[in-house]
């Protein structure tokens, strides 16, 4: 007699169900991964583009009405400071200097004469980037300046001539001078962010 070929044992709904549900859960999980990094790349991606294309100096044969210099960086005082004794801007604003900062006392800061700041302005009004650039706004009108040179660090020069952009006259010239940002990649990580949410902020109708 032959023999019967023995029958598998019948799968249960119930496991059949849960291996499904597990599959499908990894499915997505995978997918969401996959969502997740893909803002995380484009954003390490613009950080790369935003670190290999940072401004650099301005050639001081190219002449300005004014200079605006923002504080809070190594090396952009002096850059200014170049800038109005080469002949290069006629007038030098220093934008978030603080309160009761005078001119003798910046002066014996660099180790400079007071003589050399006769052409220089203080501002005390910015605390920030947003204030700086209206602070450098009312300086333009008030001495009617169709062009200035802009002196910040490299890594903060764009969010800066964003919030110039924001509040100066459409014929007014820019034109940036980067002193050298330090080669820190948290420091640029920062400045970039920042930008990029600023930007997105003024797209979206911010003031």
């Amino acid at each position: 007699m032959s023999r019967r070929p023995a029958s598998r044992p019948a799968v249960k709904p119930s496991t059949r169900t849960r291996a499904q549900r597990r599959s499908r859960l990894a499915v997505i999980g995978l997918w969401a991964a996959r969502l997740l990094a893909m803002p995380v790349l484009a954003w390490m991606l613009g950080l790369l583009w935003f670190s290999l294309t940072l401004p650099g100096a301005a050639p001081l044969s190219v002449k300005s009405d004014g200079v605006v210099v923002l504080t809070g960086g190594v090396g952009r005082f002096q850059r200014g400071l170049k800038v109005v004794e080469s002949g290069a801007a006629r007038r030098m604003l220093i934008s978030g200097v603080g309160r009761t900062t005078t001119r003798r006392q910046l002066a014996a800061a660099y180790h400079i004469g007071t003589r050399r700041l006769r052409t220089t302005d203080l501002g005390y009004e910015a605390i920030d980037t947003r204030s700086n650039a209206e602070e450098t706004a009312r300086w333009v009108a008030a001495n009617k300046f169709a062009s200035i040179r802009l002196v910040t660090s490299a890594g903060h020069m764009r969010r800066a001539r964003l919030e110039l952009a924001r509040v100066l006259p459409a014929g007014i010239a820019v034109l940036p001078d980067a002193v050298p940002s330090e080669p820190k990649a948290p420091s640029l990580a920062v400045e970039y962010s920042k930008w990029l949410l600023r930007r997105a902020a003024l797209l979206a109708g911010a003031a």
